[in-house]
């Protein structure tokens, strides 16, 4: 359930990103209400995922997931040129992201199976 909460915030990130931009510096009152009440989401999100997920893990796939969306949305929207390599990086983050999720699970692993022994071994 935090994987699914820490995923959503990230999406909020892109959220409060692009509607941070849109606010003019915070001065239309829109894009600022929404950058401020997707900016509070996302990061007590983010504070209920870290509750179980490491926090260098948490964040990093919160900042990428939030990165990634804002540039796909920056592209699609014509605020940034699509280009393949944009395209090509951001596979690569998403990749990187969904690698630090699998390697949390076999640290979690390594770090039972070294107690376990700790404690056969009496350390």
């Amino acid at each position: 359930m935090n994987w699914l909460t820490l995923i959503l915030s990230g999406v909020l990130e892109a959220v409060w990103a692009t509607a941070l931009g849109a606010s003019n510096g915070l001065t239309v009152l829109g894009p600022t209400i929404v950058f401020l009440i997707a900016l509070v989401i996302s990061t007590i999100g983010l504070a209920i995922a870290m509750k179980t997920i490491p926090t260098a893990t948490a964040y990093a796939v919160w900042t990428g997931i939030g990165a990634s969306l804002t540039v796909v949305w920056a592209m699609l929207t014509g605020a940034e040129p699509f280009s393949l390599i944009r395209i090509t990086l951001i596979v690569i983050l998403i990749a990187c992201i969904m690698g630090l999720k699998a390697s949390e699970g076999a640290s979690a692993q390594r770090t039972t199976a070294t107690a376990v022994g700790d404690n056969v071994t009496g350390r």
